[in-house]
C-alpha cells in the first residue's frame, strides 16, 4: 500500500469513529511505528483527525477550511507531488493559503534550497522543514480558520517582495481568469501575482468553469495550470490565452 493509500485509510476511519492506535496500525500496514507516527502527525495538521497519546481520534466539530482538507485528497496530492517535482534548489515562490497548496506545502518539506512566501501560518511550518528551505511568513491580521494572514498590512509587506513564481489554490477557474470566493483571501492572491513573474494555478477538476466571484487575475496572466480535470472548451480556451495546460493522472 502506498503512503497515500494508507493515510487515506486512517482518515476513513477516523470519519467512522474508530480510535488509531500506532501499534496496530503499524502492524497492520508492516511499517514502523515512527512511519505511523509521522502520518497521524500530518493527518493531524491537516485537521482529518487528532493526534492522542499512543494514536488519534477522529476530529472534532471542524470548519469549511478542514472540510476542503479532506476532500479530493488524492487528487490533491497527485498534483502536489507532480509539482513540486519541478522544483529546484534556489526557486522562490509566494504560495497562498489553501487546502491544495498545503498538500504542496507537504512536498516542499522534501525539498531543498527553496524560498518560500506565505501567509499561512502552516504551510511555513511544513516549508521550512526541507533542508536548507528558508521561509518568510507574512504578517497582519491572523483569521484562526485558515491560520492565515490577510489584510492592508499583509498587502503592504508582500508589494515589498519579489518571487519567480506564485502558487495559488483558487475557487473557480473560468475562461476569463480565476477567481476566489473570499474577498480578502483573493485580495492577498492579486497582491501575490503583481509580485511574482510567473502564476501557476494549482486546483482539481471541481474548479473548472465554476462561477467566481472575485478576480485574481485575469487568464492571459497564468502561466500556468495544473489540475487533475478540465474541459476541452476550457482548455483550449487557456491555451489559446498562451497558459500551459498540466493534466496529471491521479492513480
Amino acid at each position: 500500500m502506498t503512503p497515500a493509500l494508507r493515510r487515506d485509510e486512517m482518515v476513513r476511519r477516523a470519519q467512522s469513529g474508530q480510535r488509531l492506535g500506532v501499534e496496530a496500525l503499524a502492524l497492520e500496514f508492516g511499517t514502523s511505528r515512527e512511519t505511523i507516527r509521522r502520518d497521524l502527525a500530518a493527518l493531524d495538521r491537516q485537521g482529518a483527525l487528532r493526534r492522542v497519546h499512543g494514536g488519534a481520534r477522529p476530529g472534532g466539530e471542524e470548519g469549511p477550511f478542514q472540510d476542503r482538507l479532506r476532500a479530493r485528497v488524492e487528487a490533491k496530492r497527485a498534483m502536489a507531488q507532480h509539482l513540486a517535482q519541478g522544483l529546484r534548489p534556489g526557486d522562490s515562490l509566494f504560495i497562498d493559503t489553501g487546502s491544495t497548496t498545503q498538500f504542496l506545502a507537504e512536498e516542499i518539506a522534501l525539498c531543498k534550497g527553496l524560498i518560500v512566501i506565505t501567509n499561512s501560518a502552516d504551510i511555513a511550518s511544513l516549508c521550512q522543514k526541507g533542508e536548507g528551505n528558508r521561509v518568510f511568513l507574512i504578517g497582519g491580521e491572523f483569521r484562526a480558520e485558515g491560520r492565515e494572514s490577510v489584510g492592508p498590512l499583509a498587502v503592504a509587506q508582500i508589494g515589498q517582495l519579489r518571487a519567480a513564481q506564485v502558487v495559488l489554490t483558487v475557487a473557480a477557474v473560468t475562461e476569463r481568469g480565476v477567481y476566489d470566493i473570499d474577498p480578502q483571501e483573493a485580495e492577498i492572491a492579486r497582491a501575490m501575482v503583481a509580485q511574482a513573474d510567473q502564476v501557476t494555478v494549482l486546483a482539481d477538476g471541481s474548479k473548472m468553469g465554476r462561477a467566481g466571484v472575485f478576480e485574481v487575475c485575469p487568464m492571459a496572466r497564468v502561466g500556468r495550470i495544473v489540475t487533475d480535470a478540465i474541459d476541452t472548451p476550457l482548455r483550449l480556451a487557456a491555451e489559446a490565452a498562451g497558459v500551459f495546460v498540466d493534466i496529471v493522472t491521479v492513480a
